[in-house]
């Protein structure tokens, strides 16, 4: 089966970057608020980016990410767009960098990476796309994979969908040219291992995220980074 694969779709957070999300997120609320507590009360402003977060998730594909982030938070928090993205970039510029410290760089995966597209595979991050391409770009630094030649990035400025929802999966194989059996889907979550619904071959790197629902489609080939290196020379 690997001689049909044509490209190689890899998630981020918990696959390339040691990053447990559970972890993660409260630093970075923390953090996030704490830029804005002059404008909005932590615990509130919280709440507002929660729920425009769900609506991301449950985009239809009516528009990006982004835009349907701004429809929701900003009416929500009360105050102009104008106002509140400065400190939302100053916030990325300044303290996001230094939330690396919760994250750690796996060893495999620039190797694997660099092998994928050694292989003439075309080669995309498709991590769900909740933040903004600076963040998503950050922590592929973190991980050292951010310098390689990426067909695609997701972020929630290019997309429209967000995972599981199987049309991410659509929209990020039809920008690659390829068809879903060529499209090999690397991940460590439920969401990721969906992409097999529309025919994508599919690998998991199980770890401390790794809790598989019942509904979650068995995955075509499980193991570590180094396990995927020897499928893709296989």
């Amino acid at each position: 089966m690997t001689r049909s694969i044509k490209a190689v779709l890899f998630d981020l957070d918990g696959t390339l970057l040691d990053s447990n999300m559970e972890s993660f997120l409260p630093v970075y609320l923390k953090a996030l608020s704490a830029r804005i507590a002059h404008i909005l009360p932590p615990q509130q402003f919280v709440a507002h980016l929660m729920q425009a977060t769900e609506a991301m998730l449950a985009n239809d594909g009516r528009a990006t990410n982004q835009e349907v982030f701004a429809e929701v938070f900003f009416p929500l928090v009360g105050r102009p767009r104008a106002e509140l993205e400065p400190l939302f970039d100053a916030f990325y510029a300044e303290d996001f960098p230094k939330l690396s410290g919760i994250t750690r760089r796996k060893p495999e995966a620039r190797p694997v990476v660099e092998l994928a597209l050694a292989l003439g595979h075309d080669t995309a991050i498709t991590t769900n796309p909740l933040f903004p391409a600076t963040a998503i770009r950050q922590r592929m630094a973190w991980a050292g994979v951010d310098d390689l030649p990426y067909r695609w990035v997701t972020s929630y400025e290019n997309s429209r969908y967000c995972k599981p929802n199987l049309r991410f999966f659509d929209d990020v194989i039809a920008r690659l040219g390829h068809r879903p059996e060529e499209c090999l889907v690397v991940g460590d979550e439920h969401m990721d291992m969906v992409a097999a619904a529309v025919g994508c071959p599919t690998f998991l790197i199980p770890g401390p995220a790794t809790a598989l629902l019942p509904e979650t489609p068995a995955p075509t080939y499980q193991g570590t980074l180094a396990d995927l290196a020897a499928l893709l020379e296989g």
